[in-house]
């Protein structure tokens, strides 16, 4: 044994990171039919899984939000410029317009919970025109948990779920009270309906999920309404319900104060027309009583007159009672919103103005806290301009309220004179002329309270909604979901990687040597050389002339063997082991034998492996007297060496019989005998010894060998045994140990990180032609 371990640089030069890439490529693309089959199978998978997807179709409308904040004017000219100003009204709009409020009505007026499915070849379709319609009465919660299949046994009978009914009648279930009703005549030959029952709220969601409501432009305040719906029909009955709720919503906003007033002149109507009842009734009887049938010029005067004054006191008053509910609800606002005052009667147009504009700010307050917080600046801005009208309403009132209180005194101390002036008249005229004075006011009164009535009414009727539709719903012709393309392209990748991910997986759980790095990054040992895998049967490869990729490299194997002779005119001994059985280390000893042999060197290979000869057997041989035989002193050298059929300076000496006991036979000084006669008669004594991994014959043969070459098969050494022979290398165990990786598989010799370079041959895209002998 030496007494240091040898230095041995290796014969490549490596580029690890392209070379590696490389040799993963060249792997996958030698797998490629793999990769084919995974891709058709892949898209035939996609191609099914589309068949059992229902299609989604998109149904979309418009909607014109008359926005005052846009606009072109001079006013908001430089405002358009404001791109990131927030669209008040439209943004506003848009959070309406898919509130749950309003699509929990839809969903209630068209009984969306309830959906109808029709059984396919593919998978149940929804329906929109089902044959019959399922009217949920008193639901139980078993209603909601799976789908009821009903069929028709008989034009009058349902079956639910393997119980027979009667159609159009309210019958008890385990689902509950329901009620089938018949849209068209059925029968046995109808097609089966399948009903799913959901529960309101999750309708509601459901349909919410799939509704989108967005401007067109940000400059604009037309909004586009898009469902996304698997029955197209409903899609559209929804959206255009929806756009009739958001108009009838609005409208009824706006119609909330002309109720307001309109509820207050009805009552003051019903009011005036009892008392002008009573006061007719007093003139009539009054004058039936004293047979008057006509008063004085005079009387008449003053009763003009007085009307007159009486109508202006009055008109004060109904100011003066106007500005006290003004006041009252001026008041009443500190702690809370109220419905706005009506302002009948009031004849200040400024006092008018700032009520209603009060008015409409409250309304804009209630709108923006819908969708918005009390801290949002946009309602902040509003409780400001609030603030601001109450405070000139109340300075408005009082001014107003002093100039009515004096209107009133004067209005009062006229009548105080004209009724003096009245005494001077016969108590029977003046006791007419009160009555029918009174009538006067009271009628005047009543007229002008029909006449706002009527105003009133007209407003409340020609309200309309600040929007207009543009475009009714209507759903695109094509079916938007599922994007055949995408789930295509995504089987296909799957298709693509799952060849990768099982390759991938395989190498990750595989604990053998795959690749040529794996040895280099666990052991220090130096690699000899590496031989491809052959897809020969022959014992023996290389011949004469032969030019294949594996005689090649055996030769390449060869030359490299000069580097570990120490003196080129002694005879050397090449010991071959492996870790385990099935590496390739007979193939290769063999043939390294014939490749020795071809360039006039007399080469012995000895079959020292007694416990599993394989080398006699491959080579046809019978292998008789042999090295268990002169191990025990039986036979003699020349007895034992056998030339090999075909191979000029070439012999063998077979294992012979199988002994008992290997190991022992290989400690006696019979085998350093053997060695050392061979060395004497030939240049290369290559021992084929059994795997060092199992027994330790290996390790007896090792200190009579020059150099030892341990195998490393790819895709079968073991990697554990690598940190194994890295210790051997380390204890110089064996002399110039020295590593052989066997049956790279077909470009991983070129790829995985080293090149040969046998150009002169032929290039790696091209083989050699039928002319040339691979033997």
């Amino acid at each position: 044994m030496a007494n240091k371990p040898y230095s041995y640089v290796p014969y490549q030069m490596v580029d690890g990171e392209t070379k590696n890439l490389r040799a993963v490529l060249m792997r996958y693309a030698r797998n490629w039919p793999w990769f084919i089959v995974s891709i058709v199978v892949a898209m035939a998978g996609a191609y099914v899984y589309l068949l059992y997807q229902p299609p989604v179709y998109k149904v979309q409308a418009s909607l014109l939000i008359k926005d005052e904040k846009k606009g072109i004017d001079q006013d908001n000219m430089l405002k358009e410029l404001e791109i990131f100003t927030p669209k008040k009204v439209v943004e506003n709009e848009i959070e309406i317009l898919k509130s749950y409020t309003l699509m929990d009505k839809i969903v209630n007026r068209l009984q969306l919970a309830t959906r109808y499915y029709q059984p396919t070849n593919f998978g149940d379709r929804e329906t929109f025109t089902p044959p019959v319609k399922l009217i949920v009465e008193q639901p139980t919660s078993e209603l909601y948990k799976d789908k009821l299949t009903l069929s028709f046994p008989k034009a009058d009978l349902v079956d639910i779920n393997g119980k027979v009914y009667p159609l159009n009648q309210s019958m008890q279930t385990p689902y509950g009270r329901l009620r089938v009703f018949g849209r068209k005549p059925v029968g046995p030959t109808t097609e089966p309906v399948r009903v799913l029952v959901q529960q309101q709220s999750d309708a509601v969601t459901g349909f919410l999920r799939n509704l989108k409501a967005e401007p067109t432009s940000k400059a604009s305040s037309v909004i586009m309404l898009t469902m996304e719906d698997a029955v197209p029909q409903r899609g559209e009955v929804i959206l255009n319900q929806l756009i009739d709720e958001y108009n009838q919503a609005a409208i009824s906003d706006k119609n909330k104060m002309a109720a307001n007033t309109l509820k207050f002149i009805e009552d003051r109507l019903g009011l005036i027309t009892g008392e002008l009842k009573n006061v007719e009734g007093d003139v009539e009887r009054y004058k039936s009583s004293q047979g008057i049938t006509d008063l004085s010029t005079q009387a008449q005067g003053f009763l003009m007159t007085a009307q007159q004054n009486d109508t202006q006191l009055n008109q004060v008053k109904l100011q003066l009672g106007a500005l006290g509910d003004i006041e009252h609800y001026m008041r009443s606002q500190s702690t809370s919103q109220g419905v706005a005052p009506a302002t009948l009667g009031l004849a200040d147009p400024i006092m008018l103005g700032m009520v209603n504009r009060l008015s409409e700010l409250e309304m804009k307050r209630e709108q923006a806290i819908k969708t918005t917080s009390e801290q949002n600046p946009i309602v902040q801005t509003l409780d400001s301009q609030i603030k601001e009208t109450r405070t000139s309403i109340n300075e408005n009132l009082e001014t107003m309220k002093r100039e009515l209180t004096t209107s009133r005194q004067q209005l009062q101390a006229n009548n105080n004179k004209i009724e003096s002036m009245i005494r001077t008249i016969p108590s029977k005229e003046r006791s007419l002329l009160n009555i029918s004075r009174e009538q006067g006011i009271k009628n005047g009164l009543y007229t002008y309270l029909l006449q706002k009535r009527e105003e009133t009414a007209l407003s409340f009727a020609s309200t309309i909604s600040d929007s207009r539709t543009i475009d009714i719903a209507r759903s695109l012709k094509d079916p938007v979901k599922p994007v055949r393309r995408f789930y295509f392209l995504l089987f296909g990748l799957i298709g693509f990687l799952l060849p990768i991910g099982v390759m991938a997986s395989k190498d990750a759980l595989n604990n053998r040597v795959l690749r040529r790095t794996d040895v280099e990054d666990t052991t220090q040992t130096p690699i000899l050389g590496e031989l491809m895998k052959s897809k020969k049967g022959e014992a023996i490869v290389i011949r004469g002339r032969s030019q294949s990729v594996i005689a090649e490299q055996i030769r390449t194997l060869r030359t490299n063997l000069q580097f570990l002779k120490s003196d080129p005119d002694k005879s050397q001994v090449l010991l071959f082991t492996s870790s385990i059985s099935g590496e390739g280390k007979s193939f290769i000893s063999l043939n390294l034998g014939a490749s020795l042999a071809l360039i006039g060197r007399p080469t012995v290979v000895l079959e020292m492996d007694l416990r599993k000869p394989k080398l006699h057997k491959n080579l046809g041989m019978f292998s008789g007297v042999g090295i268990s035989n002169y191990l025990i002193g039986d036979a003699t050298l020349d007895e034992v060496l056998q030339p090999i059929p075909g191979q000029d300076n070439y012999f063998i000496i077979t294992s012979g019989p199988i002994p008992p006991n290997p190991s022992e036979l290989l400690s006696t000084p019979r085998l350093k005998q053997l060695i050392d006669e061979l060395k004497e008669r030939f240049n290369y004594v290559i021992v084929d010894s059994p795997p060092i991994g199992l027994v330790t014959d290996a390790q007896l043969i090792a200190p009579l060998a020059d150099a030892t070459m341990y195998v490393v098969r790819h895709d079968v050494t073991p990697k554990n045994y690598l940190r194994q022979l890295d210790v051997f290398y380390r204890e110089n165990r064996f002399n110039k140990l020295n590593v052989i990786l066997n049956a790279i598989g077909e470009g991983e010799s070129y790829y995985n990180s080293y090149s040969y370079g046998y150009g002169h041959y032929y290039t790696d895209d091209k083989k050699p032609t039928k002319t040339q002998k691979d033997v």
